[in-house]
This record gives structure tokens, C-alpha cells and sequence, in this order.
């Protein structure tokens, strides 16, 4: 039976994805091989290092860039990470400096924000209300 062990987010800037993901939503280095121009380049979350690796896949391909783009202008998120209470993080990354074009909303049995990871994608977060 497959299971997921890596998956990705398509970011315009390895480094910078990588500081915004570490310095902002708190999640931890795994892996970091250097591929010549790019990186395979992971990250995990601290309760689970051996979890699921988010791989910040660089968006080398023009087509990512458009399909990015779109979603982006459409208000869509590209991926969704749990979080225990959203209200809390919200506040809690707010005062970071992260930018929340969709402050938090109680849908049905969830609460929802997005945030702009500022490598050209909106993240969804999710708590169970």
C-alpha cells in the first residue's frame, strides 16, 4: 500500500522558501542535497521529524509559474498544514510579520486562514473548531 513520505510546494527562491519555513512557521531542516543549480531541499515539522518531508521544489518549469500565478490571483491555496487552534496562530505568525490575505473563518467544523508564504503561494491553515 503506497504511502506519502515527501510532497512538495513549488517555491520562486530556495533560500528564502527555506528561512520562511524554518524562521516563520516553525518547521525544521531534514534534508539539504545540493543538486547543482537547485536542491533537494526538505523540511519537517518538529512533533514529527521522521513525518512527512514538505520538499520546497524550486518552479523552474514555466508552466508552475503560470499555474502559481493563477491560483494565487483566484485566491486559491496551494497546499493546507494543520494546526492545533488557527486563532492562535494566526496571531502568533501575525506578529512575525506574516501576511494573511485571508484572516481566520469558521467554516462549518473548521477555522481557516491563508497566508502568503512569499515564494509565490498561499497556504492554508486549518484547526477543527
Amino acid at each position: 500500500m503506497p504511502r506519502i513520505t515527501v510532497t512538495s510546494v513549488l517555491v520562486d527562491d530556495q533560500s528564502r522558501a527555506l528561512s520562511f519555513y524554518t524562521d516563520m512557521l516553525g518547521f525544521v531542516p531534514k534534508n539539504d542535497v545540493d543538486l547543482g543549480e537547485f536542491r533537494w531541499l526538505t523540511v519537517v515539522s518538529p512533533s514529527e521529524p521522521d513525518g512527512v518531508e514538505l520538499l520546497l521544489e524550486p518552479d523552474a518549469h514555466p508552466a508552475a509559474k503560470t499555474f502559481k500565478q493563477a491560483l494565487v490571483e483566484d485566491g486559491i491555496p496551494y497546499t493546507s498544514f494543520a494546526v492545533d487552534d488557527v486563532y492562535e496562530t494566526h496571531r502568533e505568525l501575525t506578529a512575525r510579520g506574516v501576511v494573511f490575505p485571508q484572516a481566520p473563518a469558521e467554516m462549518g467544523p473548521m477555522v481557516t486562514a491563508i497566508l502568503d508564504d512569499t515564494c509565490g503561494n498561499l497556504i492554508q491553515l486549518t484547526s477543527a473548531i
